[in-house]
């Protein structure tokens, strides 16, 4: 098992979403291999592997029996908080009229950069939303 590494590097957008795709996999009751990883993502298995090495290394992933990868806590951490983000904007933004594969495609995308202060703007404005309806 690893452990936390105390000097973790950034994670990027890519780790991310693999971090969100395993966490996803998991509360459906799926278990989720590098190979999998690689079919969703259409990357290449050695490219995956790379990622899934470094995820592992700077302590977000353990590999476990038959190559299923686990969240470690810190792992799973992150991958809820992408996942809520993902919610969140995607409803806000088919809120406000967007298309729902459009606003998910979007969602994808700006989940990663948003500052956590804007974020906090942005879910304040749909969970008003929300109670309203």
């Amino acid at each position: 098992m690893n452990t936390k590494i105390e000097n973790q590097s950034p994670l990027h957008e890519s780790g991310e979403d693999y971090l969100e795709k395993i966490l996803m996999l998991s509360k459906e009751g799926k278990s989720c291999r590098s190979v999998d990883l690689a079919a969703a993502f259409g990357y290449s298995r050695p490219a995956i592997s790379r990622a899934v090495h470094l995820l592992c290394q700077n302590g977000y992933l353990d590999v476990g029996e038959k190559g299923v990868l686990l969240l470690t806590p810190e792992g799973r951490r992150r991958a809820e908080n992408t996942l809520n983000r993902h919610k969140i904007l995607t409803r806000l933004f088919v809120s406000l009229g967007v298309d729902g594969e459009i606003a998910e495609t979007d969602a994808c995308r700006i989940e990663h950069v948003l500052h956590e202060e804007t974020f906090q703007a942005l879910a304040s404005i749909q969970a008003q939303k929300d109670e309203r309806s």
